[in-house]
């Protein structure tokens, strides 16, 4: 019988496969602006890293991990700790059927209980289908940077989208954002990767 697709945490034994998945986007695509694609051991490093403050969420099914999706800081310096960046990543062949907006809604709930106020994502152009994702889940265009990265024989510009998870209340003094293993010692986490 197959099993019934479900969204979950990212775990160490899954950094191979992931990789798998994130691959094509650096060797045959440009939609990473890296040359070298992690292997399984720097993928696991990079879940455990963002594991401390933010989610990665792997979406599975009969086959095993078929896409995933994860926040990180937007920049390093503390006034910025209420916003973050976001990418979504789906097998070839599973895009354009859900999997995105399943992964991007239980993370974006996450995201709003642990108190971020903003999400950004940057998507290498042209890149109709990601800019479609994204505008479909409420993200509105931010700007262009031009000719932001030179991959697979040209130069590419990067857009910009933002979406406001919260708005803040007039005169709020805003909580640092609560890291996910605080949110799931609170048992905040489960109801949230289930939420509709």
């Amino acid at each position: 019988m197959p099993m019934t697709p479900s969204i979950r945490l990212a775990r160490p034994d899954d950094a191979a496969r992931i990789a798998e998945l994130y691959g094509p986007s650096v060797t045959d695509r440009p939609t990473s602006f890296e040359l070298q694609p992690p292997d399984a051991t720097e993928m696991a490093a990079r879940i455990d890293k963002v594991l401390r403050q933010w989610p990665w969420l792997v979406w599975c099914d009969s086959a095993g991990v078929q896409g995933y999706a994860y926040a990180s800081a937007y920049a390093e310096r503390i006034c910025y700790q209420w916003s973050v960046t976001v990418s979504v990543y789906v097998a070839d062949g599973l895009q354009r059927g859900g999997v995105g907006r399943a992964l991007y809604t239980r993370l974006f709930e996450i995201l709003r209980r642990q108190g971020a106020v903003n999400a950004f994502a940057g998507i290498t152009l042209p890149n109709d289908a990601s800019v479609g994702l994204h505008r479909s889940m409420g993200f509105e265009p931010v700007g262009v940077y031009p000719r932001a990265g030179y991959k697979l024989g040209a130069w590419h510009d990067v857009a910009w989208m933002g979406l406001a998870l919260r708005l803040p209340t007039p005169g709020e003094v805003p909580e640092p954002p609560r890291a996910l293993p605080a949110l799931a010692a609170e048992g905040a986490l489960d109801s949230a990767l289930t939420a509709p």
